[in-house]
């Protein structure tokens, strides 16, 4: 009887021991679920709530006059808080409150708590300026080679000569590398995805982009197909970081009237964008008409690019519109400087000694004169209006 008491109690510990052991288990998995767990896409309901939360949202593509790309923008050596805190200074005297801002995943790579460091820093100034920021993550435009440190000079009388993509060719081909691109795309977004100065991430700019006369001669032909599945993981990586703010990717050139005509990677930004972005340089007929392409959607519209004036793509011609609709609107060009987009895209077949009559891109002069001062006073009429209500 002893014997069979024992053997009992031994039978009874291990249970207890062995339901330790699985609870233990179950317990460290759903921690590692919770990780992991990425939330949806948000409902047309969940993007209007948001959205009716901002103000009309008019701003610009900022990079400081000091920089001609994102690495010298952000890198120790050659980060601008005085600049760039003077710039934006002149972007709130506009009324302007929204910034898109490229990042790079070099930057983070070669210093993530520095990157980290200065976003904030970024942000603090922003804020300052009743500036909220869309941060973007990646880009296929421009230079497809990529380098961290010094960044070279900007080609006279040429537009983006310096500009750089990320994560860039070689990266895009080497799939060993896109664990690392998975910790800069959780670790950036973890880390400020709270963060109430951040109007939202912009996961790639212009992805099926193929850099047109600049780049072509160099481009990989399989670069959209590497993108557009690339991308789609990177939206995943975006919704495990669980932000509270919403991700989109814009979509830039094409017919976007009939779904069933709509190329792969334009369906997947559209369907997974928690919000609609896109890009149009065209006359405001044409800008009026996409907007009545992707309002069935049913989801806030934000253009975040715009504005060339030889192409017909202006303030003045795009704001009313933009207003009527009640579409965010993000302009290329700033302060000119190094990235020298005042000067057109045909600049890289084109010969120029000297700056445009019209200048393609840019608000502000180098030294905080406006431009077209017509322009700056609409601008400020116009944002005045909306931000007295908010």
């Amino acid at each position: 009887m002893r014997k069979v008491k024992l053997y009992l109690t031994i039978l009874l510990a291990g249970s207890v021991l062995l339901s330790c052991k699985d609870n233990k288990s179950t317990s460290e998995q759903n921690k590692e679920t919770a990780v992991t767990e990425k939330r949806e896409i948000w409902s047309k309901e969940q993007a209007t709530k948001w959205y009716a939360e901002q103000p009309w949202l008019v701003g610009a593509n900022y990079y400081p006059s000091t920089a001609i790309n994102q690495l010298e923008m952000w890198q120790e050596d050659t980060f601008d808080p005085k600049r760039i805190d003077q710039e934006l200074g002149w972007a709130e005297g506009i009324g302007m409150n929204v910034m898109r801002v490229y990042l790079h995943d070099l930057l983070h790579k070669q210093d993530a708590e520095g990157l980290y460091k200065r976003m904030n820093t970024f942000l603090e100034i922003a804020d300052k300026h009743h500036i909220k920021t869309l941060f973007v993550l990646f880009d296929s435009c421009w230079d497809p080679f990529p380098a961290l440190g010094k960044q070279r000079a900007p080609q006279p009388h040429k537009h983006n000569s310096g500009w750089v993509q990320s994560p860039g060719q070689k990266v895009l081909q080497d799939s060993t590398q896109y664990p690392r691109l998975e910790k800069y795309v959780k670790g950036t977004i973890s880390k400020f995805r709270d963060d109430k100065r951040i109007l939202g991430w912009d996961l790639w700019n212009e992805p099926d982009n193929m850099t047109g006369p600049s780049y072509e001669k160099v481009e990989i032909k399989n670069k959209p197909e590497l993108v557009l599945a690339l991308l789609k993981d990177v939206f995943v990586w975006a919704r495990e970081s669980n932000p509270s703010q919403p991700l989109t990717s814009g979509v830039w050139l094409g017919d976007w009237s009939d779904e069933a005509k709509m190329l792969p990677m334009h369906k997947m930004q559209l369907e997974q964008s928690d919000f609609v972005s896109f890009h149009n340089y065209n006359k405001p007929e044409d800008f009026e008409k996409v907007i009545k392409q992707l309002q069935r959607y049913g989801k806030p519209m934000i253009c975040t690019e715009y504005m060339a004036r030889p192409n017909g793509s202006t303030f003045e011609g795009f704001l009313p519109i933009a207003k009527k609709y009640n579409v965010g609107m993000i302009n290329w060009g700033f302060v000119d400087g190094k990235s020298q987009t005042k000067y057109a895209w045909d600049s890289w077949t084109k010969t120029y000694d000297a700056a445009p009559k019209l200048w393609f891109h840019e608000v502000f002069q180098n030294d905080g004169t406006p431009y077209i001062k017509a322009e700056t006073d609409l601008i400020t009429k116009m944002t005045s209006e909306v931000n007295k209500k908010n």
